[in-house]
């Protein structure tokens, strides 16, 4: 029964296939762009721009403030 919950509980609802591991979650936009980019959905020239900015807009790093 254990199982049946398991299953149940990865399922995606939509159309009844399994979710796909990692479903975009903790994946930077670095990472999300890549994948558009693997799959062909964007060509080098767009990637490459797209990169740009990103890391043009890239957050600093944060210190606690006392």
């Amino acid at each position: 029964m254990a199982v049946l919950l398991v299953r149940a509980y990865k399922r995606d609802g939509a159309d009844g296939r399994a979710a796909a591991p990692d479903s975009g979650r903790g994946k930077g936009a670095e990472g999300l762009l890549a994948e558009r980019f693997a799959r062909g959905e964007i060509d080098d020239e767009e990637y490459e721009r797209r990169l740009a900015v990103l890391r043009s807009h890239a957050p600093g790093p944060t210190f606690p403030r006392d």
